[in-house]
């Protein structure tokens, strides 16, 4: 796979998290029919849409949202992508949809949790209960979170499929436990097969860990390294991996731990630093627990992942030190209270 030196800009950054494998052309062949993407207005959503439909162009490919933000519509019609307005909390508004073999469930709530806790669980809880029931027919892959799990040492691998999720902290972490429990519920009930997909922080150039950590160091502010370590992964093989896993649904379903590298925060900043010249400001230190993920089965499945750590921080850096575009949605990957 031959990357860019570079991003220029948005469309070219864009371009590429949408580029699809061979190896997704393949496993789309196992999992025939309409994709029906859930909230695919956020972050991952319009990318990982347009990259099913350039996998393959004969296929109906639904966007579902709100549609709230400007342009969005119009961006993902361009590139082929059929768009319905819809709130998912609202059963009639499910009812209405077309009925498709391939469920990719994005939807969700984290950011704005701490205040208005009742949405976050009507979001992260009702609303996958609803969406099971109205789609028990199709295969339904659901982003999740390593946020799940607990605490586990740094030392270690990181928390596997097989840990169970009890999440440490938090309004937000222990609903997303409802969510998957809502879909494993409808799995058990009505057979349907489905994957959860914990993803580790996904890295597109405007936002994400990295992004959060160059973006402090050339603005000389105190990084926390109480959070000192994470797991990253280019969106692209996150987008990737996520529509592949269509071809390996579970019933009933099955969680998937989804991400790569462990990044040390330190290391980051000081990488940075290097880069752009400058003294990170570090503060704290790093404890011995954090949210880490083991994607052995992940790595079975799909192989190590393409870009490398080093890869992803030369992007990052040249896309933070000319300025480029930020979507201004920090991680908050140093919370360790679960607050957000």
């Amino acid at each position: 796979m031959e990357l860019p030196k570079r991003f220029e800009d948005v469309a070219a950054l864009e371009d590429e998290m949408s580029r699809p494998s061979a190896a997704l052309q393949g496993a789309l062949a196992r999992a025939p029919g309409d994709i029906l993407v859930l909230g695919v207005g956020g972050k991952m959503g319009p990318t990982l849409a347009r990259m099913a439909k350039r996998a393959d162009a004969s296929r109906r490919v639904i966007g579902v949202a709100r549609f709230s933000q400007p342009g969005l519509r119009e961006q993902l019609q361009g590139w082929g992508v059929e768009c319905i307005e819809a709130d998912l909390l609202s059963r009639d508004a499910l009812a209405r949809l077309p009925d498709a073999p391939n469920v990719v469930f994005m939807a969700g709530r984290k950011f704005g949790s701490t205040g208005s806790e009742w949405l976050t669980w009507a979001m992260n809880a009702h609303v996958p209960a609803l969406v099971a029931e109205r789609f028990a027919k199709s295969r339904i892959v659901a982003f999740s979170t390593a946020c799940v799990y607990p605490f586990v040492p740094t030392s270690g691998p990181g928390s596997p499929e097989s840990m169970p999720p009890t999440a440490p902290s938090g309004e937000y972490a222990n609903s997303c436990v409802a969510r998957e429990r809502m879909f494993e519920h409808f799995s058990h009930e009505l057979g349907t097969p489905g994957r959860l997909l914990r993803l580790s922080y996904a890295i597109d150039m405007r936002y994400g860990v990295l992004h959060d950590v160059a973006r402090k160091v050339l603005a000389r502010e105190p990084i926390d390294l109480s959070m000192g370590h994470a797991n990253v992964i280019w969106q692209g093989e996150a987008n990737d991996w996520a529509l592949r896993s269509l071809a390996h649904c579970t019933a009933p379903a099955s969680g998937l731990n989804i991400s790569g590298p462990r990044v040390s925060i330190r290391e980051l900043a000081r990488e940075f630093g290097e880069r752009f010249g400058i003294e990170p400001v570090l503060t704290g230190s790093e404890a011995p627990t954090a949210w880490l993920v083991d994607c052995s089965e992940a790595f079975r499945l799909f192989g190590e992942p393409q870009v490398t750590l080093t890869t992803m921080i030369d992007w990052t850096a040249d896309w933070v030190q000319r300025g480029g575009a930020s979507l201004n949605k920090p991680t908050h990957y140093e919370a360790r209270d679960g607050k957000y």
